[in-house]
């Protein structure tokens, strides 16, 4: 039976989910080495740990935040956190790399039925909008803490001596959490109204998992594995899976059923560059994480907990741009956004220099690395904001639920491309110059990407108003625009 608490207690509980989904990604990304070693996995394997959370994330996000209407939040939010729950446990506890990525999958699946939840959940418990805006803030500053902390723990943990091997513990630390968090949630929150007229998209869900598996399963197998015939052939059935589920969702969409995806956002121009500015963006961001992870560790015998310590810095580049950014962006508009590419770009190009000796300077690439943060929170909090501003307010669930499924697959599928590079060139040799020459490879493989984004900036309209008041309303209804996209994405 629900406890009567204050809401700002019960939005600590719903924002766990947050926490846990955010952490897991970036926990993950700094001990990649210990993982390779503890599993004896393959240069595929580690790029699997990352690529299948993902995309089991990104194939039922849209589905997960149908299924609190149909069935009830609460419950929905429950059974998601305890199966992610089971999920890190059965990671932590994999011995074979094969064990550990059916368990990520199914990881990124809660992930995907957990978040919805928690983010109708504001809605219900926040009807007021300036109270709504403080606890969305809070929910996002959860999520860019966790990012921080799960660099952190993710070198720490692995250096960790207990009576299990380190790197088992940056999936077992969710257990107790999880439980507990359960536990709070079955206690405090109240049950949702049920809205079942709307039904699921089975098929499409089926459809569009299949396409990305069998595009991203051969990119990073085939590689490894000198592109086998099967590789080539499940790729060419992604192409065919992809357009066979736009054709499946347009048929939907014209018997006024309930697609998956809404096919008439494509009809939007602004949204359409929008999206290609995510997919580059995003295929950057954790295949960075993995590169130079591998390369401090393996090649530079750097240990993880230093690597943590390295990350954190630009973590916190990341904060402190973030909240600076937000209040330019209605003065400047997009202009801050190409900034923050130039200034990412800028630390790449410095990043190869740098490396380019084979030695670390700590004093010089800390201040590298906190640019690399702050050109990236320059970008991201506002990309979902200037990529959906010209969507009508009836598509805005769509739109917003369509970004963030495109979000987590184009970071798979950086994670196969980029890390596809890295991995062919350094396992020439496994030597120092082996990896500096992956390195640097893949790095540019980055800055082209990055200069893809700023081409796709250039073309998006810039809708900024040039007057400080007019900038001020700007930013007024940029979170206003941020927080019904929200929203609708988790109750249409």
């Amino acid at each position: 039976m629900s406890k009567q608490i204050s809401k700002w207690i019960l939005l600590i509980i719903l924002s766990s989910a947050v926490f846990l989904s955010v952490i897991d990604i970036f926990i993950v990304n700094v001990a990649i080495p210990a993982i390779k070693k503890g599993i004896n996995g393959t240069d595929g394997d580690i790029q699997l740990v990352i690529a299948l959370y993902l995309l089991g994330y990104a194939a039922f996000l849209i589905t997960g935040g149908r299924a609190g209407d149909y069935y009830g939040k609460k419950k929905v939010f429950i059974i998601a956190m305890l199966s992610f729950t089971l999920a890190s446990l059965l990671c932590g506890i994999s011995q074979t790399a094969f064990q550990l990525n059916t368990s990520r999958f199914l990881q990124g699946i809660s992930a995907a039925f957990m978040i919805p939840q928690s983010i109708a959940y504001i809605q219900v418990l926040f009807p007021a909008q300036q109270e709504r805006i403080k606890a969305l803030g809070i929910y996002g500053s959860i999520a860019g803490s966790a990012s921080v902390i799960g660099q952190f723990l993710g070198g720490l943990l692995p250096d960790t001596h207990f009576f299990i091997e380190g790197w088992r513990l940056i999936f077992l630390i969710n257990v107790p959490l999880g439980i507990i968090f359960a536990f709070l949630a079955g206690r405090f929150l109240k049950d949702t109204v049920l809205e079942k007229a709307r039904r699921f998209d089975y098929s499409g869900v089926i459809l569009l998992t299949t396409a990305l598996i069998s595009l991203i399963y051969p990119l990073i197998r085939g590689g490894e594995l000198g592109w086998p015939l099967w590789s080539l052939v499940l790729m060419g059935l992604s192409i065919v899976l992809l357009f066979i589920f736009l054709y499946d969702q347009k048929r939907k969409l014209f018997k006024r059923k309930d697609p998956l995806i809404n096919i008439r956002l494509f009809a939007y121009r602004d949204f359409n560059i929008g999206l290609c500015a995510v997919f580059f963006y995003f295929m950057v961001q954790d295949s960075y994480f993995l590169i130079n992870s591998i390369l401090f560790q393996t090649a530079f015998g750097i240990s993880s907990s230093e690597t943590g310590v390295f990350f954190v810095f630009q973590g916190v580049g990341y904060v402190v741009a973030s909240l600076i950014s937000i209040r330019l962006i209605p003065i400047y508009g997009k202009r801050v956004l190409q900034s923050g590419v130039l200034m990412m770009i800028t630390a790449l190009i410095l990043h190869v220099v740098f490396f380019k000796s084979g030695t670390v300077s700590r004093s010089v690439f800390l201040p590298i690395l906190f640019m690399y943060g702050t050109g990236c929170g320059s970008v991201l909090p506002s990309l979902l904001t200037m990529a959906l501003k010209s969507i009508p307010s009836k598509f805005a669930g769509a739109a917003s639920g369509t970004f963030s499924t495109f979000q987590q697959t184009s970071i798979a599928l950086g994670i196969g491309i980029v890390g596809g590079v890295f991995f062919y060139i350094a396992g020439k040799g496994e030597t120092l110059q082996a990896y500096l020459a992956a390195y640097q490879s893949s790095t540019v493989v980055n800055i082209i990407l990055l200069l893809f984004v700023s081409l796709f900036l250039v073309l998006l309209p810039d809708q900024k108003k040039q007057s400080g008041q007019g900038g001020t309303d700007l930013a007024n209804g940029l979170v206003n625009n941020v927080i019904e996209d929200l929203d609708k994405c988790v109750t249409k």
